[in-house]
């Protein structure tokens, strides 16, 4: 239930981001050719927008186990090794995922002692780095769980 309902917010987040985004570069493509004067920041707002757009969408590719894999050599093995094989990558995805949430959390941690902004805007970069964090983790516990179901 709690799975599910993280997952819904999740799918919101996404769309909301990328109507952000489109919305922004629709502003400045109009302010910049037809009323001359381009949005302020934009390409600021496009960055952070993309970079949460990625980071919140990562669980939901996880969680739904597409991530871009080639199995063209996989597909031969027997299928208890394919099980095998599925559970090792799983892991090593998993904790590739985690080194990245830790090192977001340091990175978080130092910008916000640091008071890293944004140029134009004066974005905090740090809860940018605390969502990118805590969204690694939960693409590292989607990418579990979906790795030892297949396993079953």
């Amino acid at each position: 239930m709690i799975m599910r309902l993280l997952g819904r917010g999740l799918e919101v987040c996404s769309i909301a981001l990328l109507l952000g985004l489109m919305t922004v570069t629709g502003l400045d493509v109009i302010g910049r050719y037809f009323l001359n004067a381009p949005l302020k920041g934009a390409f600021e707002l496009t960055e952070i927008l993309l970079a949460a757009l990625v980071f919140t969408a990562l669980p939901l590719v996880s969680r739904a186990g597409e991530h871009v894999d080639v199995d063209i050599a996989t597909s031969f093995l027997p299928a208890r090794l394919q099980h095998a094989l599925s559970l090792v990558i799983a892991i090593l995805c998993a904790g590739t995922l985690l080194f990245f949430a830790w090192r977001l959390g340091l990175l978080s941690q130092a910008q916000a002692s640091d008071g890293a902004r944004s140029v134009a805007w004066g974005v905090p970069y740090a809860p940018l780095a605390l969502l990118g964090a805590f969204m690694c983790l939960l693409a590292a516990t989607y990418g579990i769980i979906k790795g030892t179901a297949k396993n079953d």
